[in-house]
């Protein structure tokens, strides 16, 4: 019995090598997100650093106007606070900023997922094919024998009739 060669085996690799392409893909992608992530968290840690700082400098300014102080020294505080708002104002824009690149990196995660989905489903449906294929090929290949068994059996039937 031999076995013919699936006629769809170079469409099979190439999906399967398209499988491998997907899943490097997807790799990269969650790399990319942990990197966005891990810049997300770098962010935040700076903002709060500047929220704690102006908590800082609230609590100072509340001393001083406690212990009683000049004007010019609170009136030079309370200037510096407001820088110290411009610049806590700055470091949660680039937090949301951020937050948007984390939420773009997990589509392209996605749709990185899905892509690999898709590729395997074609593997599978391939897989699928041969499987029937191959089913298919055994039983022509039955009746193909079947049929020159029973050509044979004539032959030598007609033979032994003759002598």
């Amino acid at each position: 019995m031999t076995n013919p060669n699936y006629p769809l085996l170079q469409i099979l690799e190439i999906k399967k090598k398209r499988v491998k392409d997907a899943e490097k893909v997807v790799q990269e992608k969650k790399r990319a997100l942990k990197e966005e992530e891990e810049k997300l968290k770098a962010k935040r840690r700076e903002r709060d650093a500047v929220k704690d700082h102006k908590r800082d400098k609230m609590n100072q300014l509340r001393d001083e106007m406690d212990h009683g102080t000049t004007s010019d020294k609170i009136q030079q505080m309370k200037r510096y606070l407001e820088v110290v708002e411009e610049k806590l104002e700055i470091e949660q824009k680039k937090v949301e900023d951020q937050k948007e690149q984390v939420k773009i990196a997990k589509k392209k995660v996605k749709m990185a997922e899905e892509a690999l989905r898709e590729r395997r489903s074609e593997v599978d449906k391939i897989k699928e094919h041969r499987t029937l294929w191959e089913k298919e090929a055994k039983l022509e290949e039955d009746a193909a024998i079947a049929k020159a068994m029973d050509e044979i059996g004539q032959i030598v039937h007609e033979k032994q009739r003759k002598k």
